[in-house]
Formats: structure tokens, C-alpha cells, sequence
């Protein structure tokens, strides 16, 4: 057998399984799977299908995904480096396919490193609405940041905040939320043998108080009629059923969306709350059932790995009686309505903590929040402070966070006379033939594209609060490695395209000075070839480069480069 399981681990699933566990036993006897995710901020599936490297069989839940052969290494191609597909595993993909993200959508992936989830998400925004994406890790936002910037994603906010205080910054504000909560990682056993060996210190009972904390703090961040979709890599139904169960218990407005039973999935499993946890099981006994419509992904039924989803619709109230400045009459609060949440007082014990969002309110406590009252989504904007701002300026000597930031002011220029806005304007007149969406924020000497209003990041640790597009250095713009990757060749004043086939395009990703011909260098109309240029793989954005006198100058950046032989 390929991996050794705990003991107790399999005596609970043999009780759980019955005749299914001797098929479930033999999964664990094959490789797990491999995948890949187009990225389409980047590439068309019809231009990827032209091009694709590797013969690829479709994933069947993921239009995007594909299954990637035996002994093919996808990292080891420049197509990975300029940000054109996602190395995933297959059953990952699930859950940004069942949350539905639709463009101008405005979506939190709660728990999101290193970030896979998250350029899933981006991809089905095609760059509208706002998409938030945050870790508790900070070491681990590193690499969320990272690949948020690789795979060109453009309105992307990038925290490193507890789920609570994002939800006093975006009180009710996400249309969707995707929670993929810290579990016990049995599903990844015959993955990652590593998650075996940490699972008994990873108990259960831990995953389970961090899961309920959050399930709780989503519902204060979500807007009235939204989605929060709850994901784990674990078979045990304590973190999964049950915790659906007692959510829907305390949180009335939210029920279970079905998941159809078609592609591998299997339903969710309810009876085994009422087997291991019959005092749950009659806590929650009214509305345990709906869990059946949630989803299991099991390796020896589909081809990846173990997985389980639920999806929660919130149903938002309808037709409330309000007075004439707006607030809710007596006996008609209900979820969403409440502006400034802060300001309520939530009183609970340890295992059933109520969320503000959708408590019943005693007359008591109506006549102290007296002027609560129903707000758009427009002038609750406004607020609190989430409106257009352009040219928004940072505290000095600190980033979002309250860190120092990562680069201090320009050089040899005195910073007072600089105007960081004018620069980086003048820049993008000068390099590029599009104007970028969103609010630009300069913090420090870095200039950033951001798709949520500057005043709401400002009491959260922020990682990147938009999309970083440059640096003032000497009173000059320099353009970032995450502004090539997002743009396109049609938008910048120059492009130069290497090919992928004869080792030009490896040569410029480990960080080599080409020789290319000013013939190569495509141009804008009263364009000279001299300065930025965008260089392409196979026609894609993968970095910048500064072209003089035949000599390609290198700008990918170091700590980006090929280092594979």
C-alpha cells in the first residue's frame, strides 16, 4: 500500500463506510492526480487549446481545468511562467466552481493562501467588481501575493488580517464569500504524506473551534441575498456536516443550496452526525438533513482528492416596514440590515457565539440602536469611505499595515517637490495605450491601482492594496513586474515577442541581456524603439525588458528567474 494510514483514522472510517471502505482503501494504492487551470485573464481556452504543451484531458467540474499526464512537469515550461495556467489539484477546483462568481461580483477568499482559489476567482471576475483575498499567515501571504500578481490579476486586494476585523472594515459588503477553512487535511493523505504525520497534532476538535469562529464572522460579511461557500479536505463529519448543521441552527436566514449528485460527487452525510454525535445530531435535528445537499468528493469515486463542500445561500429579507427616515420597525430586523455592526453587543457561550448579523433583537436593545437603518449598497459606500479618492496618500513611513514600508522614499530628489500622481500619469501616457481601472494609492514611493476605496484598508494589516504598478525612484516612474504581467501586448507602446521553442524565451526568464533587432520590436504609431518594452512569450505578457541599440536589456526580477536546468 502507498501510504500508511493512522490506525484510528482508518478503524473510523471502516464504522463510517461500511461497504464502501475496501474500494475507498484501494484508492490509497494509486497515484494521486495531477491538474492544471487556464488562466483566461491571460489566454482564451480556444488559444490555450492551440497551444497547449502537454496533452490534457478535461477535468469534468472545472471547464477551466485540466488533468495533467503521469511524469509531465507543467512548472517546468515558460507557459508557467508567464502566468498562463495554475498547477492545482483537481478536486480544488471545486469550490470557486460552485460559488458562482459572475463579473462586477465583489468576492472574499477568506482563507487563501498561496492562492490557487484566489486567481480562480479572479479569472471568473475578468477584472470587474472587487475581489479580497486575505491569510491570517503572514509568511504564507507571501506567496498568495505572489501568485496574485503572476497570473495578471488586477483588482485584487491582498490582506493579512483575522476574519473579524475585516468584517468591521466590510460589514455586509461581499456578494460572495469562499471560506476554505483550516481542517485536518485527511483528505490529502494520499497526497501529501507529510499531512499524515501532522495529523494527530492538527486534531479535530482544534480545526473545529477555528471553523465555527469563522462561519460565523463570514455572515457579518456577507451582503443581504449573497453566498458563502464553506470548503475542507477532510472526511470527518464533526468538521464538516455537523458545522454546517449547527450554522444553519443559530443562523436562520441561511439555508443549504443543493449540489447535484452528477460528476463523482457524492451527497452529504447527515446520519453520521446522529452515529458519532447523537447530542449534536438533536441539537441541530431541524435542520441536519440539509447537509444531505451538500457535497463529498471521495478519491476512490472521482479522479482527486478527498474534499467537502456546502453551499450557503443567504435569503434576504423582503418588503421590511421602515419609518419615514429609513429605520426598521419593531419586529421587523433581520439579517443585512444592520450598518454599523460594531456597535452591537453579541453575548454567547464558547460553542454558540451569535452572529450580529442575525440576531433578534430585544425592544431594549431596538430603542439603543435606534438609528440603525437600511442602506443601498451605494450610500453605505459612502459611509464609510468608499469612494473614488484618486491619488490617495499613505501615511509616511508606513505601509497599510502599520509596517514600515518596503521601500522608503526617492533618492537624491527632494520627496516634498514630487508629485508621485503626475509621474506615474505622465508614465502611462508615455508606455501604455489603455487607462487603468481603479483608484491609484501611493504609499511611501509605490504606486498602486486599487479596486476598493483607500479608507477602508486603512486599520488593516495590508499586503498589497491593489495592484502594485510602480515605483518613484528619483523623481521618475519605474513600472513593476506585476503591471507587465497584467497587461497585454495590444496595451503597451512596445512589445517584443520571444518564442517558447527555441530557448530565446528560458534564456530572458533566468534573467539574461538578448540581442534582439529593432525590426522585433513592435511599435505604437510615433513610438521610437528606445525605452520600456513589454516582452511576450508566444505572444503573452511575461515581464519588462529596455531596449538601446540592438541590446535587450533584462528586467525580470531576480528572485522571479528560471532555475531549473
Amino acid at each position: 500500500m502507498g501510504v500508511k494510514l493512522p490506525s484510528i483514522f482508518a478503524e473510523r472510517m471502516k464504522s463510517l463506510l461500511g461497504d464502501e471502505f475496501e474500494q475507498f482503501m484501494k484508492s490509497y494504492e494509486q497515484s494521486p492526480h495531477a491538474g492544471l487551470r487556464v488562466n483566461t485573464l491571460k489566454i482564451s481556452m480556444e488559444q490555450f487549446d492551440e497551444i497547449a504543451p502537454f496533452d490534457l484531458r478535461s477535468i469534468p467540474w472545472c471547464e477551466t481545468g485540466f488533468y495533467v499526464p503521469h511524469g509531465v512537469k507543467p512548472g517546468l515550461h515558460p507557459y508557467y511562467h508567464a502566468g498562463l495556467y495554475y498547477i492545482q489539484e483537481p478536486s480544488a477546483m471545486a469550490p470557486v466552481e460552485l460559488l458562482q462568481v459572475e463579473p462586477g461580483d465583489r468576492v472574499l477568499d477568506l482563507c487563501a493562501a498561496p492562492g490557487g482559489k484566489t486567481t480562480q476567482i479572479a479569472a471568473k471576475l475578468q477584472g470587474k467588481g472587487v475581489l479580497v483575498t486575505n491569510d491570517i499567515h503572514a509568511e504564507r501571504t507571501k506567496a498568495l501575493a505572489k501568485n496574485v500578481e503572476l497570473y495578471g490579476v488586477r483588482n485584487a486586494v491582498v490582506l493579512n488580517e483575522s476574519p473579524e476585523r475585516i468584517a468591521n472594515a466590510f460589514p455586509h459588503y461581499f456578494d460572495k464569500v469562499l471560506i476554505d477553512a483550516p481542517c485536518s487535511g485527511e483528505g490529502m493523505f494520499r497526497k501529501d504524506e507529510d499531512m499524515v504525520k501532522s495529523w494527530e497534532h492538527h486534531s479535530v476538535e482544534k480545526c473545529v473551534l477555528m471553523q465555527r469562529d469563522i462561519l460565523e464572522i463570514a455572515a457579518r460579511l456577507l451582503a443581504p441575498g449573497g453566498t458563502i461557500v464553506y470548503s475542507t479536505c477532510t472526511f470527518a463529519p464533526e468538521e464538516n456536516e455537523a458545522m454546517i448543521a449547527e450554522f444553519l441552527n443559530v443562523n436562520h436566514d441561511f439555508v443549504v443550496k443543493d449540489i447535484p449528485e452528477e460528476n463523482g460527487f457524492a451527497p452529504g452525510r447527515p446520519e453520521w452526525v446522529r452515529q458519532m454525535m447523537p447530542e449534536k445530531a438533536e441539537e441541530t435535528e431541524v435542520v441536519l438533513d440539509q447537509t444531505r445537499g451538500t457535497a463529498r468528493l471521495w478519491p476512490h469515486l472521482l479522479e482527486g482528492e478527498g474534499h467537502y463542500v456546502a453551499v450557503l445561500q443567504h435569503r434576504a429579507g423582503q418588503g421590511l416596514e421602515t419609518d419615514q427616515s429609513g429605520v426598521v420597525k419593531e419586529g421587523a430586523m433581520e439579517y443585512g440590515q444592520v450598518v454599523d455592526v460594531s456597535r452591537i453587543e453579541v453575548k454567547g457561550n464558547k460553542d454558540h457565539s451569535i452572529a450580529a448579523s442575525s440576531i433578534a433583537m430585544t425592544k431594549a436593545d431596538r430603542k439603543k440602536e435606534r438609528l440603525l437603518r437600511i442602506e443601498s449598497r451605494e450610500s453605505h459606500d459612502r459611509q464609510i469611505g468608499g469612494g473614488k479618492n484618486s491619488g490617495r496618500q499613505g501615511k509616511k513611513g508606513k505601509d497599510y499595515g502599520g509596517r514600515k514600508s518596503e521601500r522608503g522614499q526617492g533618492r537624491g530628489v527632494d520627496a516634498a517637490s514630487i508629485d508621485p500622481v503626475a509621474i506615474y500619469t505622465q508614465f502611462m501616457k508615455e508606455q501604455l495605450e489603455v487607462e487603468l481601472d481603479g483608484e491609484t494609492v501611493c504609499y511611501g514611493d509605490r504606486v498602486y491601482q486599487s479596486s476598493v476605496g483607500a479608507a477602508r484598508l486603512e486599520e488593516l494589516k495590508v499586503i498589497r492594496p491593489g495592484w502594485f504598478v510602480g515605483t518613484i525612484k528619483n523623481g521618475r516612474f519605474v513600472p513593476s513586474h506585476p503591471l507587465a504581467c497584467a497587461l497585454n501586448a495590444s496595451e503597451a507602446r512596445r512589445s517584443v515577442n520571444l518564442s517558447s521553442a527555441d530557448g530565446e524565451a528560458v534564456r530572458y526568464l533566468k534573467g539574461e541581456t538578448l540581442n534582439i533587432e529593432e525590426e522585433r520590436v513592435v511599435l505604437k504609431a510615433d513610438t521610437v524603439a528606445k525605452g520600456y518594452v513589454l516582452v511576450c512569450v508566444d505572444s503573452y505578457a511575461a515581464g519588462w525588458g529596455k531596449w538601446l541599440d540592438g541590446v535587450l536589456k533584462n528586467e525580470y526580477p531576480a528572485g522571479w528567474r528560471w532555475t531549473s536546468v
